[in-house]
């Protein structure tokens, strides 16, 4: 394949994913946006409740994110024994996983206690992880068919049911959290069980659409489910358990600059809080791109096709540069237009958050760079089902290179905010550098065999 047609099939699998991983931002938008009308006390706690979710998700959708590659090279080389098997114990080790965890779920309030938190907001983050919790069950399930399914090239259906999972989250908020058509407020916990109930849904649209859709109905995916495969399940936990381990470095790097931003004030903590937003959901652009190149990647490795592996990370990158480009023209040209949406109209301080979310958003723009080079390579090395080197490259660069240059330069050598995202730029752009530096010697490696 030329390069043009790399960038063409690349976009044809990312563009639905980069919309559905928007579609997924917009779901935690309207949470976050929904409780704050309600009471602020509920949204602190919602806050503190949902941080540690996503932590316990993230590091479960590791095997998610193994069964992507897996079933692409398996699709590729037509064996759809190996897909179903793989696809089943992906979703074996996602139950195992949530059941595992949940009692740290019901049982919240001391960990969160211990990490420093008052005992009035641990309990009503404890209140609304105790129903969020029963959750993580079908929230890691739909990450198995989504990974499932973009590996079947079916990426649409990933995204309009993700979209469909928005309007569905947020009609049930308006009507769990307020009490509208004669329901119970519930509040806090109404936000919760929105959040259950949707994922539920989602998952039932998405193994509803596997289990009968012409192409994937002869997978048989949930045909005697309960059978164990112990080969399949050690081959996707092996694959799956530095994913996993990696996405919680890079997470627990991000919760640990705003730690560290913490030490330095309130609002350059709300600016830097601003700041990250935006730069996260311009960062689901390159996830959905990173995901597209894991599939294409896959397939390549299935059909033994080591010029065409190069040739798509070489095309990956350059959508992934050209979206930087665009997102550095945003960040340094027009900060406040993106800043002021999160800002009260009537704040007495508005004038020094925007001061100090600007001056983010410069160094963001480099951040995005970095950032999206090495979630690339993360993405194309997942794509050779290469992932326990790649984790402890990332764990170094995240926590023995970032954090402390965070520290150092914002709060030692005294640059603040600025300071500290500049060490994130450090610790990213070592990422990158490893990460790449990884693949192409693989590359070179598999040209030469």
């Amino acid at each position: 394949m030329t390069y043009p047609q790399h960038l063409r099939a690349i976009l044809v699998l990312g563009l639905p994913l980069i919309g559905s991983h928007l579609a997924q931002f917009a779901i935690h938008l309207v949470d976050t946006v929904m409780l704050g009308w309600y009471d602020v006390t509920a949204l602190a706690a919602s806050v503190l409740a949902t941080s540690f979710f996503f932590v316990v998700f993230i590091m479960g959708s590791g095997f998610a994110f193994a069964v992507m590659p897996m079933v692409a090279e398996a699709a590729e080389q037509d064996d759809a024994l190996r897909i179903r098997r793989v696809t089943r114990m992906g979703i074996w080790l996602s139950v195992i996983y949530a059941a595992v965890f949940l009692p740290m779920m019901i049982w919240s309030a001391p960990l969160l206690e211990l990490a420093g938190q008052t005992p009035e907001l641990s309990e009503l983050a404890q209140q609304y992880l105790r129903i969020a919790g029963i959750g993580l069950c079908p929230s890691l399930l739909v990450m198995v068919l989504k990974s499932y399914l973009a590996s079947m090239e079916r990426t649409q259906v990933v995204l309009w049911i993700t979209v469909g999972a928005v309007f569905v989250n947020t009609v049930l908020n308006w009507l769990l959290i307020f009490g509208n058509w004669g329901l119970p407020e519930l509040g806090l916990r109404g936000a919760a069980l929105a959040s259950v109930l949707t994922q539920a849904a989602t998952l039932g649209a998405l193994g509803l659409y596997a289990a009968k859709s012409e192409g994937l109905r002869e997978h048989r995916l949930f045909q005697r489910i309960w059978r164990p495969d112990p080969d399949a399940m050690k081959e996707v936990f092996r694959l799956g358990w530095p994913i996993g381990l990696t996405n919680l470095a890079e997470s627990g790097m991000f919760s640990a600059s705003a730690l560290i931003m913490g030490l330095i004030g309130k609002l350059p903590l709300a600016a830097h809080g601003i700041a990250l937003q935006i730069a996260g959901a311009t960062f689901m652009i390159h996830i959905g791109l990173s995901q597209a190149v894991t599939v294409r990647a896959g397939r390549a490795l299935g059909r033994a096709d080591v010029e065409g592996l190069g040739r798509g990370a070489v095309a990956g990158v350059g959508l992934s540069l050209a979206v930087v480009a665009l997102t550095m023209i945003l960040f340094l040209g027009f900060p406040e237009i993106l800043l002021r949406g999160f800002i009260a109209p009537d704040e007495s301080q508005k004038d020094e958050i925007l001061r100090i979310g600007a001056a983010l958003l410069a160094v963001a723009a480099v951040f995005q760079l970095v950032d999206a080079g090495q979630v690339m390579a993360l993405g194309v090395l997942r794509g050779i089902q290469d992932t326990r080197i790649p984790m402890i490259m990332a764990a170094f660069s995240y926590w023995l290179m970032g954090i402390p240059a965070s520290y150092l330069i914002g709060i030692t050598i005294g640059l603040g905010g600025v300071g500290v995202w500049a060490g994130l730029v450090i610790g990213l752009l070592f990422a990158a550098v490893l990460l790449w530096w990884r693949f192409w010697r693989l590359y070179l490696e598999m040209k030469q065999a």
